[in-house]
């Protein structure tokens, strides 16, 4: 092979996922730039590359020199000292900072960085707090890069290596090497596919216990994310098989070793061997003996005389409650736990009002909670009174993990309402239900005809169809104003009646009869940046969310954002990372819980800065800023098009909905139900009659593995459900 040494004058491009890089090398012999490719992960302008390779002509771009494998130096000249401090590798320093370095120290620059960092308070404007950042990040970037090479020789991507080194420090390298396979478990982004390869890279057999019994853990906690908490034993061994690609039998003699360590759980429902992860066992028993301990523990509000009560609400909010209604009223000022469930429009933040005035004559400790911010801020402008969302009010704790209010310290409420609980998945159910006092009276309402939880479980659902819960199910709509037919074209949906289309003036529900992909793309673009802005005061980036069903295709939301973030955000300042485009303004989603920054799974905000000397991105989400590191920004999802079950708890003035055959595997009549109640003020969908008649007809939902029905009915004596249930 040939071998070429030069100063990496620039960087072209530099794929953080794949490594690939393209970089013009300037060398001693050469005036010309020379332009060498290949993979290169973490190569910096301003050092010294020795590489070896070959050289090729590429038909577009010309000769260039591709490269086999190669090895840094740091640069000696004070040109290239300079070109490798701005390039932006270390935190705090800029094209400025390292021009005034450069000039205080000249060629002994890195090795002040390296062995006395408190000289660089020598240099006008750093103070002692930007030297402690540099050298950190400089003693982090050396332990990075090796980090890096070690992964890139393993075939793994070196974007993973920065978030390694966080969580495992000096120890990543012999960490990664004992269990690859914990990289799965432990740090976001990495799957266990990734995990794998590495593992085999390292020369751990596919038949190996510590694979194996990875690999079921994985596979279980993949099932729990399309919903299931459990899974039918018969049927998860060839879901493993598959997957594992070894034999059956390996995996059922694991699955008996995982049980005995305590990792999985193994329980009969109706006659039928169930396995579960132990947290989600656990979560669902607890859940049935938390609500049996609640119910069944005496209240300490004092007992209020209900007909005067809510003939006194009526007054106050000078409204007459129908019969259901004033059922309702009184089942929740009489049980200890409660369950209101309804669509849209059926009253039920009339009754939250109400129930909220009558309540608040007797105690003052009356909390409500949601479990999205979005339906937190909602709760609090139609009550008036602050409502918090679940991970707020129980108070994460970073230093053990885990929430602080619990049983040991639990929440002071004699009165909880939680609202749009439908959207709560099990494990949040659990922790919420342990941090509940004995005394405290619950009230728990939501929409069970809308989508379930984006996490594992049908808490809301379970609960209803296990008949042990005072319930009251409101059914008659009472919001369905002149012209407004959002409300009424939910309820046609969701009792499987196709929605009325027909084009009326002033309408607050459009249907616009589209043929292909690419026009309903065009008619979106057109809605959004032109018809919609003219006819109301409606925000094209706050104000108007594009929800579809699926990610992929021409109307699915990653390309739905390449083509909204471009005409509608066009930026000079923006980012690229992991195949990504952030731009200034951008809108954007959270798409985990990150209990450090508060900010979770579905909260949506804008970017506000991009700083590339300090390598952090600012997203102000409802007026509080949250700064991310740049290797932190695959928890952000650009937002100008989401999907429906991530926007479920929010509610936008406009909504606009593709509905097309080529998303026929999700035309379901709940997603397109909850998509369409989420707009407040105007509503419309995009596309054929076909597709909105599949997705009318379509009401086999996916089943959903849980055992949290069974467990409450083992746990509780049915009680008698309500009138109108």
């Amino acid at each position: 092979m040939d071998q070429l040494s030069g100063f990496i004058d620039a960087i072209v491009f530099a794929s953080e996922e794949t490594g690939f890089t393209v970089a013009r090398l300037k060398t001693p012999r050469q005036s010309d730039l020379i332009t060498v490719v290949g993979s290169m992960p973490g190569v910096n302008p301003g050092e010294t590359l020795h590489c070896k390779g070959q050289w090729k002509h590429h038909p577009r771009h010309g000769r260039q020199f591709e490269v086999e494998s190669y090895e840094l130096t740091a640069p000696v000249d004070v040109l290239g000292i300079q070109k490798y401090l701005e390039s932006g590798m270390v935190k705090g320093v800029g094209p400025v900072y390292a021009k005034r370095i450069v000039e205080t120290f000249g060629v002994k620059t890195l090795e002040v960085i390296d062995k006395q960092p408190h000289r660089l308070t020598e240099v006008p404007g750093i103070g002692e707090k930007r030297v402690e950042k540099i050298a950190a990040c400089w003693g982090e970037q050396r332990s990075v890069r090796n980090v890096m090479i070690f992964l890139q020789a393993h075939q793994v991507r070196p974007s993973f290596a920065q978030k390694i080194f966080r969580r495992y420090g000096e120890e990543s390298i012999e960490k990664v090497k004992e269990n690859p396979y914990s990289l799965a478990k432990e740090i976001y982004g990495i799957g266990f596919k990734t995990a794998d390869e590495l593992a085999q890279n390292l020369g751990i057999a596919k038949d190996s216990p510590l694979r194996i019994k990875a690999g079921i853990e994985h596979v279980l906690w993949e099932l729990s994310n399309e919903g299931n908490v459990c899974f039918l034993k018969e049927a998860f061994i060839p879901e493993a098989e598959a997957m594992l690609e070894i034999d059956g039998v390996l995996i059922a003699e694991q699955l008996g070793d995982l049980e005995m360590e305590g990792h999985i759980m193994e329980d009969t429902l109706d006659d039928k061997a169930y396995i579960w992860v132990r947290p989600l066992y656990n979560a669902e028993w607890g859940i049935a003996r938390e609500i049996k301990r609640l119910f069944e523990a005496p209240g300490n509000i004092r007992p209020i005389q209900v007909d005067k009560a809510i003939d006194w609400a009526q007054e106050k909010h000078r409204i007459r409650f129908a019969k259901e209604q004033k059922q309702a009223i009184a089942k929740s000022l009489e049980e200890k736990v409660h369950i209101i469930t309804g669509g849209p429009g059926t009253g039920k933040s009339t009754i939250t009002r109400a129930i909220l005035s009558i309540t608040s004559k007797v105690t003052d400790k009356i909390t409500l909670a949601a479990p999205t911010g979005r339906a937190a801020k909602r709760m609090s402008e139609i009550t008036g009174k602050k409502a918090f969302t679940i991970h707020s009010l129980l108070e994460f704790d970073f230093n053990e993990g885990g929430f602080k209010r619990n049983r040991d310290n639990p929440l002071t409420a004699r009165l909880l309402i939680i609202d749009e609980a439908s959207m709560i998945d099990t494990l949040l159910m659990y922790n919420l239900l342990k941090a509940i006092p004995d005394e405290t009276r619950i009230i728990f309402i939501g929409d069970i005809d809308q989508l379930p939880s984006v996490g594992p479980g049908n808490v809301l659902k379970d609960m209803i169809y296990s008949e042990s819960l005072p319930v009251s199910r409101l059914k008659w709509i009472f919001r369905q104003g002149k012209g407004s037919r959002i409300v009424a074209n939910a309820h046609r949906i969701n009792a499987g009646y196709f929605p009325e289309t027909e084009h009326e003036q002033g309408s607050d529900f459009a249907f616009f009869s589209v043929e292909s992909p690419e026009e309903i793309l065009a008619k979106i673009i057109e809605l959004i940046e032109t018809h919609i802005p003219n006819r109301f005061p409606f925000n094209p980036i706050d104000d108007i969310q594009v929800l579809s069903p699926m990610k992929k295709g021409i109307i699915g939301t990653d390309n739905l954002n390449h083509a909204l973030q471009q005409r509608l955000n066009p930026q000079a300042l923006h980012l690229v990372r992991m195949g990504r485009h952030f731009n200034l303004h951008d809108k954007v989603m959270q798409i985990r819980n990150n209990y450090d920054k508060k900010v979770y799974n579905g909260d949506v905000g804008r970017i506000t800065a991009i700083n590339q000397e300090e390598q952090e991105l600012t997203v102000t989400f409802d007026g509080k800023e949250v700064v991310y590191d740049f290797c932190d920004i695959d928890e952000l999802m650009l937002a100008y098009a989401v999907s429906i079950h991530k926007y479920q708890g929010s509610e936008c003035p406009c909504v606009i909905i593709p509905v097309h055959t080529s998303h026929f595997k999700l035309l379901f009549r709940n997603l397109l139900y909850t998509g369409i109640t989420r707009g407040k003020k105007l509503v419309i969908l995009l596309g054929t009659k076909k597709a909105l008649a599949i997705a009318v007809k379509t009401d086999n939902v996916k089943t959903r593995y849980t055992g949290l029905q069974h467990f409450l009915m083992q746990s509780l004596s049915p009680q008698p459900a309500s009138a109108n249930a």
